[in-house]
């Protein structure tokens, strides 16, 4: 690959845009519960592991 410097605001020096299964997952209400509680339950194991 080459080094190229990449041009200030140009097309390729901004993220790409998220596909429709991405936009879909991030806008599904039940997988955003799950992920909340499995969220929840990671912080809750670290802070009572910590006052053990």
């Amino acid at each position: 690959m080459k080094n190229r410097p990449i041009i200030p605001y140009s097309e390729e020096s901004y993220p790409p845009f998220p596909t429709k299964g991405t936009l879909f997952w991030r806008r599904f209400v039940p997988w955003q519960l799950v992920r909340f509680v499995v969220l929840n339950i990671k912080i809750i194991r670290i802070v009572v592991g910590g006052h053990s």
